[in-house]
């Protein structure tokens, strides 16, 4: 925790750099595996890397979830309006669900397609869903439209915490930063 008792600890930080990061790293691959102009052997290692990393934020996410289950958040520092911590308790909540709808959809979406997913099969788990072509282009049909709901909330949220850090400076994103903090 920080000085001021109202930081996060380390592995909440860690947990939600390690998201953030691997987050921001499958967005221009999502829209560059899809590019016709994109070589289709670009295409498929993307494709590949997507399918992995998605894998790897539901895992992160789930043990974010199961963390913050045992170890819940600080409060919001006092001197934040109610009107405020509403809204930010409603944006957190909505990143949670809409990563874990979009880690679950595009499982969904590769699994009843009968398409590998490399990491899973590397280790030995097998498919959780059956191929079923109907199952498939619903979870496609989830998964490509949740990102337009999520893509604009991580804008806000990242917009949120920029502006506490360099124009009110508050202390609200010293709570998570950095990353390694105590």
């Amino acid at each position: 925790m920080d000085n001021s008792g109202t930081g996060y600890r380390r592995t909440a930080r860690v947990l939600h750099w390690l998201v953030a990061i691997v987050v921001i790293a499958t967005l221009p691959v999502g829209v560059l595996m899809l590019d016709e102009s994109v070589s289709r052997e670009t295409r498929n290692t993307l494709f590949i890397f997507h399918k992995n990393v998605g894998v790897v934020i539901l895992v992160l996410m789930l043990a974010r979830l199961a963390y913050r289950a045992w170890r819940p958040p600080p409060p919001m520092p006092d001197h934040l309006p109610r009107l405020q911590v509403r809204v930010a308790g409603a944006t957190h909540v909505a990143l949670y669900v809409l990563l874990l709808v979009m880690a679950v959809s595009g499982y969904i979406r590769v699994a009843a397609g009968n398409f590998p997913i490399e990491m899973l099969d590397a280790i030995g788990i097998p498919p959780l869903v059956p191929v079923n072509e109907t199952l498939e282009t619903t979870a496609q049909a989830i998964h490509f439209w949740t990102r337009f709901l999520l893509v604009p909330l991580i804008l806000l949220h990242v917009g949120a915490a920029l502006h506490h850090r360099f124009v009110l400076r508050d202390g609200v994103f010293a709570r998570m930063w950095p990353p390694l903090g105590r």
